[in-house]
């Protein structure tokens, strides 16, 4: 199954509100908003993809019981990124302070802000371009170290904030450098 884009642009341009209560009225299907105003359908994953996806969680939920430096998120969680778009990052992780300077309500809904940390993993029906121009809008909106995981050419490729993009050959070990302490992932 493909990602599916629509252009509601022509007809309504969604406020905050309106895109949370679209995705409360269609809990069982996954929904993105790019800045353009284009809604998102994102397809599921298959078995293999989820089941990494899952040990990402782990690995990096792991770290952070252990440092307690900050809040992990999974791939349903989506953020309200400065630049508009509504985007639900594979793996996510915002330091404590930023999360607690939220409001209960900001935190209740799609948080107002971009993760200091994510993980993307392209799964068989990803297209890279589509996934690479997600990553640099995570930067462009202040994501400070994000990871595309690319298992079909047998890669990663390391975003930071205004560093160009790195790529690494599998099998890698990869460090979370100032952003996760201490935090490294074998690949």
């Amino acid at each position: 199954m493909n990602t599916v884009t629509l252009n509601l642009d022509p007809i309504i341009r969604l406020t905050d509100e309106q895109f949370y209560q679209l995705c409360m009225a269609n809990k069982d299907v996954s929904l993105e908003l790019n800045a353009e105003g284009e809604l998102i359908i994102v397809p599921p994953v298959g078995g293999e993809s989820g089941r990494s996806e899952a040990d990402l969680n782990f690995q990096v939920s792991l770290w952070n019981y252990q440092t307690k430096l900050g809040i992990v998120f999974s791939s349903s969680t989506i953020f309200r990124l400065p630049n508009g778009a509504k985007r639900s990052p594979d793996v996510a992780w915002i330091k404590l302070e930023r999360w607690e300077a939220l409001t209960e309500e900001e935190r209740k809904k799609f948080p107002p802000l971009t993760p200091d940390f994510i993980i993307e993993l392209r799964s068989e029906t990803d297209r890279l371009k589509t996934l690479q121009e997600k990553m640099q809008e995570y930067i462009d909106n202040g994501l400070r170290l994000g990871w595309l995981i690319n298992p079909q050419d047998k890669e990663v490729e390391i975003y930071r904030s205004e560093k160009p993009v790195e790529i690494v050959q599998l099998s890698a070990v990869l460090s979370g450098e100032d952003v996760l302490p201490g935090f490294e992932l074998q690949i």
